[in-house]
């Protein structure tokens, strides 16, 4: 059609391997200011050192334009161009808005992501990056007219690229092989930043994991019961597991932060601050399931994990009652075969704003009458939302916002460090308010029923050190404030009576180095189930168990 908006016959057409040529340096210039940072940060940019940047520059856009000269057949360009274009575009976004490195588990964080969490990364700086980097690209990619070769000659062009383009990948790399060995080797976080072959990697792992045959579920604990001491018990038992999200050790006022985000908590007679505690992972879709398994950090696997009972579980079967209440994305599986509930759109004025996400103090609506009406003794999963970012102002009242002024935006680099810094630590007084509350609350049942906590983040969170923002970063490359998180615990003085507890001893120990790890096995010796899983080894409690 002579008015068709994509018309390009004003234009000089081009060969197919132009179009290639130009969007591999595109992609390697433009959405690559991540991986060529990390790269000049590990290797500065010198006089020796700039000949193996124009190699290394030269090599990858060779092996860019190798893989893109595979696709270039009429019909099939554009539309695979396009889609790559508009997928780097928003892994661009993300990688230089956060500093995150992309592999397998940040893909199946993206796919597990929910409406809220969705609509927190949302923003027009996300659309000034896909119109730049995506949209542009794309409609000059539709609008440019391609000039294809019949089918023989079309093939043996493409032939003598990609023999070219071998040839220039093999003769650099073999001439600057002891440069790019060691870095490659010493760096290998250079792979996770290097886009687009960084997250099609990851996506093709994470569709081959989801299209295996689903492993047959095997229960566990099949054989667990509760322990002979239970028979001499008169009163029940409450235990309330209350998972953090996203509280960083190093930021509770507990451990020595200098900040007080932590007030109330530090006048709580009993508590027990564990300040050596370090997650399975460093994103929810691994820590949450990985630690109530019993597959370890070392051993763990979603799909092992997925296809086998864990912890609550366990408890069940031993003959506990178990309840999940969650205020996030979900208990990832964990919860599946227990009573759950979903507090987070709940409207409990006071708690719960006309809009956006309920605070954490809708998990306590209702506990203490649940607690009066029990009819036999009860664990409590409850899962916060916690510090979730990037939009930490909006996960406390005002009331809390004691550190001033804090971030209000999603849009972290709109802010200094110290107000995104300020909103983070006004979240985790809340978090504070919310734990302290939920120990009174205990303490006031304590006549009636023996009543513990136990309170244990799943990961932590960057704030902004080394570029890096909120977490995902691979375990092994990623810093501890992803990793080393707050761990409490406080316990009735009947429970304490009743389950043999030492708590000085607890105390005495309160500084040696734990992980999520701990938790599966902690749990079933502290609640005294009898099941041929449980390794004493990897019980807090064992050293500190009083024997009748």
């Amino acid at each position: 059609m002579r008015n068709n908006l994509l018309r390009r016959s004003s234009s000089p057409a081009l060969r197919a391997e132009w179009i290639t040529l130009a969007v591999a340096g595109f992609l390697l210039v433009c959405c690559n200011v991540p991986f060529w940072s990390r790269l000049v940060a590990v290797r500065p940019l010198t006089a020796a050192t700039w000949p193996g940047f124009v190699a290394g520059f030269a090599m990858l856009l060779a092996g860019f334009n190798l893989l893109l000269t595979l696709l270039a057949w009429p019909y099939v360009l554009r539309p695979i161009l396009s889609l790559l274009l508009l997928a780097t575009s928003l892994i661009a976004y993300f990688m230089n808005q956060y500093g995150v490195m992309i592999d397998v588990d940040m893909v199946r964080n993206a796919v597990e992501t929910d409406r809220g969490e969705l609509r927190d990364l949302l923003t027009f700086k996300m659309l000034l990056y896909v119109a730049g980097l995506g949209v542009l690209p794309i409609w000059l990619l539709w609008r440019m007219p391609i000039q294809w070769r019949p089918l023989a000659r079309e093939l043996l062009a493409k032939l003598l690229i990609i023999a070219g383009c071998v040839a220039v990948v093999l003769t650099l790399a073999l001439g600057s092989y002891q440069t790019f060995a060691s870095v490659a080797r010493n760096h290998r976080d250079l792979r996770l930043l290097l886009t687009p072959t960084n997250y099609l990697q990851a996506v093709s792992r994470y569709l081959k994991r989801r299209s295996q045959t689903p492993a047959t579920f095997m229960p566990i604990g099949i054989d667990a019961r509760l322990a002979p001491a239970w028979s001499q018990r008169r009163r029940k038992a409450v235990t309330v597991i209350v998972i953090g999200e996203t509280a960083r050790a190093d930021h509770f006022g507990l451990n020595g932060y200098a900040r007080d985000t932590t007030p109330r908590l530090a006048r709580q007679a009993g508590l027990i601050n564990f300040t050596n505690m370090w997650s399975c992972g460093t994103e929810t879709a691994v820590s949450l399931p990985c630690m109530f398994s019993n597959l370890g950090r070392d051993g763990f696997s979603q799909e092992q994990a997925q296809a086998q009972g864990n912890l609550l579980d366990v408890l069940r079967q031993a003959g506990l009652a178990v309840r999940w209440r969650d205020n996030q994305s979900g208990c990832k599986g964990v919860c599946a075969r227990v009573p759950s509930e979903e507090v987070r759109d709940s409207r409990i004025a006071g708690v719960c704003p006309q809009s956006g996400d309920c605070f954490d103090a809708v998990l306590l609506a209702g506990l203490d009458q649940r607690i009066d009406t029990l009819d036999r003794s009860t664990v409590i999963v409850l899962h916060m939302m916690g510090s979730h970012g990037p939009a930490y102002f909006s996960r406390a009242p005002q009331a809390f916002k004691l550190f001033q002024p804090e971030c209000r935006s999603v849009q972290l680099d709109r802010c200094s460090r110290q107000q995104i810094v300020n909103g983070y630590d006004n979240s985790l007084r809340y978090t504070d308010h919310v734990l302290s509350s939920l120990i009174d609350l205990l303490r006031s049942k304590a006549g009636q029923v023996d009543t513990a906590m136990i309170y244990l983040s799943d990961h932590g969170e960057s704030l902004g050190e080394g570029n890096l923002y909120l977490h995902g970063t691979p375990y092994v490359f990623a810093p501890d404030a992803q990793k080393h998180v707050p761990a409490l615990m406080w316990f009735s003085d009947g429970f304490e009576r009743s389950f043999g507890i030492d708590h000085a001893c607890l105390v005495a120990r309160r500084h040696a180095a734990y992980s999520q790890d701990n938790l599966f096995h902690s749990v079933l010796g502290l609640l005294q189930v009898q099941v041929k899983e449980y390794r004493s080894a990897l019980d807090v409690f064992a050293p500190c168990r009083r024997v009748a």
